[in-house]
């Protein structure tokens, strides 16, 4: 398994960062490499990604969601085997902190070479700075969906 740890801080209260992150069907528009999300129900959604040039799917399930602090989630088949959680921290009433700490498992020789030269670190990277730019720009969330999910 190949560990990334990326953080951004935006220039939005914690709220408007949590509530979209829990869009998850606008990732493509700040993700690169999503092609699609479909949000099957309150803790399921079926991913469509483009790593190198392969598209691969997989499922979803979010294990632990609470508002405005954390989302965690952990693939549940397909072609991808990974797990992450994505924190918010107030830094003040206008900014957070977001940090996203993702475990995945490479698949085949294009995808343990990129995670050997830091290419899956990259690309999280480039989307949280997408994210930024994506929040920052609209200065409120596309929608929110508010519940807990508990561990």
């Amino acid at each position: 398994m190949v560990e990334i740890i990326e953080t951004i801080d935006v220039d939005v209260p914690v709220s408007v960062a949590y509530n979209q992150w829990t869009q998850f069907e606008t990732f493509p528009q700040f993700m690169d490499e999503v092609e699609s999300i479909t949000q099957i129900g309150d803790t399921h959604l079926h991913w469509k990604v483009r790593v190198g040039g392969a598209e691969r799917e997989f499922d979803a399930v979010i294990s632990e969601q609470s508002p405005d602090e954390r989302v965690a989630w952990t693939s549940t088949g397909g072609d991808t085997e990974h797990a992450g959680v994505v924190t918010f921290h107030k830094l003040n009433e206008a900014s957070t902190r977001v940090t996203v700490q993702l475990d995945w498992k490479p698949e085949g020789l294009l995808e343990h070479l990129g995670a050997a030269i830091g290419m899956g670190k990259h690309a999280v990277k480039k989307d949280l700075e997408n994210f930024k730019e994506f929040i920052e720009a609209r200065g409120t969330e596309t929608g929110e969906w508010r519940g807990n999910i508990d561990a």
